[in-house]
């Protein structure tokens, strides 16, 4: 089947029909006034799997993440924490991308700042002023006029009463519409701004997005991606503004939203401003990569999740038990198990079936469970199984899977590979109460041997 995708626009599945030969994804990247939370590497590593999904499909992709270092919240940050606005957007960037490198997700092609496109915005803020589209006030400040695009409100399927009843909209009575949003804030003390054609001042934060994407993919994108959260107003205002300015219609031909991630118990989405959060690096601390991009594919991108450590550590013995078929060693010169190799046709069939059906990735990883089954019984039957692992590890390469030993194992494994070898000996001499002695020992330190036809294998907690 072809690929399929949920487009938020239409509500509907759409099959996949990229505008050009390169796939262009831009997806809404950290606002840096604080570390990034796991609700944030939800989003990363969903999108991240997407990417490779399509370049492993066949697709060339060009993937662009912002980075919004000046906005509100930076600017709040910065001065509670009596720093700059710079140096505080460089903290958090180096952070991010060595939590990122963690994860194993792949880096964006480009890695825009907002603070590096300003002339970009001054250029479609000026086109949206001379076509009518936005207005500027006595002060400096410039608004968008939503009531000039005629599908404002289409991706959010809200009119734009229904919005304004929502929404918590400070009353200015400069503005021609409650609803209309700022796309240049004048000048105030203390605060960084640059110099335009109205006089001194910063950009609102959604022509920032509208400004990068264009700088770096044009001015139409297949892929627009995002968490829930910020359909409204984010992405109906890029509509909004991006359409008007360039009057190529759509701004993305698919726009995809993962669902939010919650505390396991809390009603609440996880947010740093109301500090119900699990940082990055934390979980990074007590989990394996592996398994927190196991936890997060293991529900539908659409799906809400609720993080807690039951789940994750539910994942981590899920990982354990695909990391252990590719683990095992196989002897040379065993004939192949027509049984395994027609699993594996089957499992490269099924896994792309899931995948192209709005990236199911939950169904793709029981995939890999039942691939990891049949090789497990391939090699127990005394059968070459290499066709197994290398597919096995192929489709867990696609959903950024490396399933590679914990660093402590990693550092481990050759004294605990001598201490089986070892007990290996003494078990072809009988001496029993050794080699029981050497598993008891090795149980106590956390690590469990497990004794087959094959030979004795081991896995750590």
């Amino acid at each position: 089947m072809a690929l399929r995708v949920y487009n938020t626009l239409t509500r509907q599945k759409e099959d996949f029909v990229p505008l050009g030969e390169t796939v262009k994804m831009y997806v809404c990247g950290p606002n840096l006034y604080g570390p990034c939370h796991v609700g944030h590497a939800l989003s990363y590593i969903v999108f991240d799997a997407i990417r490779r999904y399509l370049e492993h499909s066949g697709y060339a992709v060009r993937h662009v993440q912002n980075f919004t270092d000046i906005e509100d919240r930076i600017i709040v940050a910065a001065q509670t924490q009596n720093t700059t606005v710079t140096e505080l957007a460089e903290l958090h960037i180096a952070r991010f991308l060595q939590e990122m490198d963690a994860l194993n997700i792949l880096r964006a092609h480009v890695y825009p700042r907002a603070t590096r496109v300003i002339p970009k915005m001054q250029e479609v803020i000026q086109g949206l002023i001379a076509k009518g589209h936005a207005y500027v006030l006595e002060n400096g400040d410039i608004y968008f006029r939503v009531t000039s695009h005629p599908s404002y409100g289409a991706l959010s399927s809200r009119s734009l009463d229904e919005m304004q009843a929502g929404a918590r909209i400070e009353p200015d009575p400069r503005k021609e519409h409650p609803m209309d949003f700022a796309l240049w804030k004048a000048a105030k003390p203390g605060e960084p701004n640059w110099p335009s054609p109205w006089g001194p001042g910063r950009p609102g934060w959604h022509i920032e997005c509208s400004a990068m994407s264009m700088q770096y993919l044009g001015e139409q994108l297949d892929i627009h991606g995002g968490g829930h959260d910020v359909i409204f107003p984010h992405h109906e205002n890029e509509i909004a503004q991006s359409e008007s300015f360039t009057g190529k219609v759509p701004f993305v031909k698919y726009w995809l939203h993962n669902a939010l991630l919650r505390l396991s118990g809390d009603e609440e989405k996880m947010t740093r401003h109301l500090g119900n959060i699990v940082s990055v690096r934390e979980a990074l601390e007590r989990y394996n990569p592996d398994a927190i991009r196991l936890f997060v594919l293991s529900s539908h991108y659409r799906s809400p999740v609720a993080w807690s450590d039951e789940g994750v550590q539910a994942a981590d013995k899920g990982v354990e038990r695909l990391r252990a078929a590719v683990r095992e060693s196989e002897v040379a010169g065993k004939s192949a198990s027509p049984v395994l190799q027609q699993a594996v046709e089957e499992a490269r069939h099924a896994f792309a079936e899931a995948m192209d059906d709005d990236f199911n990735t939950p169904q793709a990883i029981a995939v890999l469970f039942d691939l990891a089954r049949e090789t497990n019984r391939a090699r127990d039957e005394g059968f070459a199984v290499s066709e197994g692992l290398a597919a096995l590890r192929e489709l867990a390469g696609v959903l950024g899977l490396t399933l590679q030993e914990r660093p402590a194992q990693l550092e481990a494994k050759p004294f605990v590979d001598l201490l089986v070898a070892v007990r290996g000996d003494l078990r072809a001499a009988k001496q029993w109460a050794l080699t029981d002695r050497i598993r008891s020992g090795l149980k106590e330190l956390g690590v469990t041997l497990e004794d087959s036809a094959q030979g004795t294998t081991w896995k750590a907690k």
